[in-house]
C-alpha cells in the first residue's frame, strides 16, 4: 500500500490538481448516505469533486487509477459538533478562543477569525478521517454564544469554509445559569432577543441598543436578523424533554425560525414531537448516565429511538472533549451498530450509523450538496481505510479534501517516529543520570 501511496503521490504532482481524474477502484465503498458498503466498488473524481460513485462506474480513459483492494473507500467525516481550532490547551486563556466571558459582545461575535488552522488538534483529527467540522463558540456572559463556522481540515491557511454558518444559544441548566438563575429567565432573554432582532430589522436606524428594555446593543440585534428571518440556523444547546419542547414552542411566536438541537440526551422521550416539528438534532452519542438533573432519562438508545421515530439524528461533540478529540466520532458510530446486539437497546445500521458522522450533520447544515457523501457533484473528501472505519483497530491510508492529499503527521506521530527507535547517545544528558 505505501508503494502505491508514493505512485498516487507523484502523480497529484505531475498532473495539476484541476485537471486531474481519479478513480479509486476495488476498494469496500462507502457512499455516506445511510446505504450500505458496497465490495469492489469504484469513485471517479474530476476538478475536486465526485463524478461518479458505486459498484458499477466505469473509469473515465485517461483516468489515473489507484487501486484499493482490501481497503475501504469512504467520503470524509463530518464533525457535527466541535470547538476544534478555537482551542489548543483548554486551561491555558491565551489559547482558548471558544467564549468571550468578558466581552460586550454576544450574539455578534464571529468566530471565523480566532480559527486557527496550524492548531495541533486539526493535524491530529485529520489523521482520524475527519475532513470538515461544524465549529461552535461558547456562551461566554450570557447565553448567546455568538456565529459558528464551517471549516475544512486541510493542511493550509484557508480553513473556514463558511462563517457565520450559524447562531449558537444555551438553553436547559446553562443556560438558566447565564440568564439569572432560571429556565424562565434564560427563555425571557432568548424570546427579548428575537424580539429586539424583529424591531432592528424594521428599523435600523431607529434602534438604540443597550437601552433597559433592548438587552442587545446593535451589533447583537443585527446578527440575529438573518435568525429570526430564518436565513441562519439557531443551534439550541438543551438536554432535557421539557426545554426540548419549549424550545420548539418557539416558532408559534417566531415561525420562520430554522432550529437545530445539540446534546438532546431526553430526545427520545419525545421524539414523535420532534419529529413532527421537523427539528434536526446533533446528538452527543454515548451520554448513559445521569450526570445532571437535565440527563436523568440518558441512555445509549437515544439515537436510534429518534431515528426510529423520524428525526433526523447527527452525533456531536459538545461538552465531550469538543476542542481536540473529534475523531472519536467513528469509534461512537460503531458503537451504534453494536447496539444492535444488545438485548433491549436500540442501535442504527452500519450504513446509518456512518451517516450520523458524513451526510447527515452536513444536510442538517445546509451542506448535504456539498459535502459529506460522495454523491456526485459533491466535493471529493475522501478517506481511504486499512479496515472498517467504524472499528477502533482502522486506519487512514490516504486523504483527499477538494481533491487534494492531505498529510497524515501530527505531533503525536513525529513525536512517536522520533522515539520510536533511538540510540542510547541521541538521548539528552539529563537522561544519563
Amino acid at each position: 500500500m505505501k508503494a502505491i501511496i508514493a505512485l498516487l503521490t507523484a502523480l497529484l504532482i505531475a498532473v495539476p490538481a484541476s485537471a486531474q481524474t481519479l478513480a479509486i477502484t476495488g476498494g469496500t465503498l462507502v457512499i455516506g448516505d445511510g446505504s450500505e458498503p458496497i465490495p469492489g466498488g469504484t469513485v471517479v473524481i474530476r476538478n475536486g469533486r465526485v463524478v461518479g460513485a458505486g459498484a458499477n462506474v466505469a473509469v473515465p480513459a485517461g483516468a489515473q487509477v489507484l487501486d484499493a483492494t482490501g481497503q475501504w473507500v469512504s467520503p470524509g467525516i463530518v464533525g457535527g459538533f466541535t470547538r476544534l481550532g478555537l482551542v489548543e490547551v483548554s486551561a491555558v486563556a491565551p489559547t482558548n478562543d471558544a467564549a468571550a466571558a468578558e466581552s460586550e459582545f454576544s450574539a455578534g461575535l464571529d468566530i471565523a477569525p480566532a480559527v486557527n488552522p496550524l492548531s495541533a488538534a486539526i493535524a491530529t483529527n485529520r489523521t482520524g478521517g475527519i475532513t470538515r467540522a461544524v465549529v461552535a463558540p461558547q456562551a461566554g456572559n450570557t447565553i448567546f454564544g455568538g456565529q459558528g463556522a464551517i471549516i475544512d481540515l486541510g493542511a493550509d491557511m484557508d480553513a473556514v469554509m463558511r462563517p457565520r454558518a450559524f447562531q449558537f444559544v444555551e438553553l436547559g441548566e446553562r443556560g438558566a445559569a447565564r440568564a439569572g438563575g432560571s429556565r424562565s429567565a434564560s427563555f425571557a432573554m432568548v424570546r427579548n432577543a428575537l424580539d429586539q432582532a424583529q424591531r432592528y430589522a424594521a428599523n435600523p436606524n431607529a434602534y438604540g441598543g443597550q437601552t433597559s428594555d433592548a438587552l442587545l446593543n446593535r451589533v447583537d440585534a443585527a446578527a440575529l436578523v438573518p435568525v429570526v428571518q430564518g436565513r441562519v440556523p439557531l443551534v439550541v444547546h438543551v438536554q432535557q424533554a421539557r426545554d426540548i419542547l419549549n424550545v420548539i414552542d418557539l416558532r408559534a411566536d417566531y415561525p420562520r425560525l430554522n432550529l437545530i438541537l445539540v446534546g438532546v440526551s431526553e430526545g427520545w422521550t419525545v421524539a414523535n414531537e420532534i419529529a413532527a416539528a421537523g427539528v434536526p438534532v446533533i446528538a452527543s452519542a454515548l451520554n448513559d448516565l445521569p450526570e445532571q438533573f437535565e440527563r436523568l432519562a440518558a441512555t445509549q438508545s437515544n439515537i436510534g429511538r429518534m431515528r426510529a421515530a423520524g428525526v433526523q439524528v447527527a452525533i456531536g461533540m459538545i461538552d465531550d472533549d469538543d476542542a481536540h478529540q473529534i475523531r472519536y466520532s467513528t469509534q461512537y458510530a460503531g458503537n451504534l451498530v453494536a447496539l444492535n446486539n444488545v438485548p433491549g437497546a436500540t442501535g442504527l445500521s452500519w450504513g446509518e450509523a456512518f451517516a450520523t458522522i458524513s451526510s447527515y450533520p452536513a444536510e442538517i447544515m445546509g451542506l448535504g450538496g456539498e459535502i459529506g457523501s460522495l454523491r456526485p457533484g459533491r466535493r471529493a473528501d475522501v478517506v481511504i481505510w486499512d479496515g472498517d472505519p467504524l472499528e477502533v483497530t482502522s486506519n487512514v491510508d490516504m486523504m483527499l479534501i477538494d481533491g487534494v492529499q492531505q498529510p497524515l503527521t501530527s505531533r503525536q506521530t513525529r513525536l512517536r517516529d522520533r522515539y520510536l527507535s533511538i540510540e542510547e547517545r541521541q538521548l539528552p544528558q539529563a537522561y544519563e543520570w
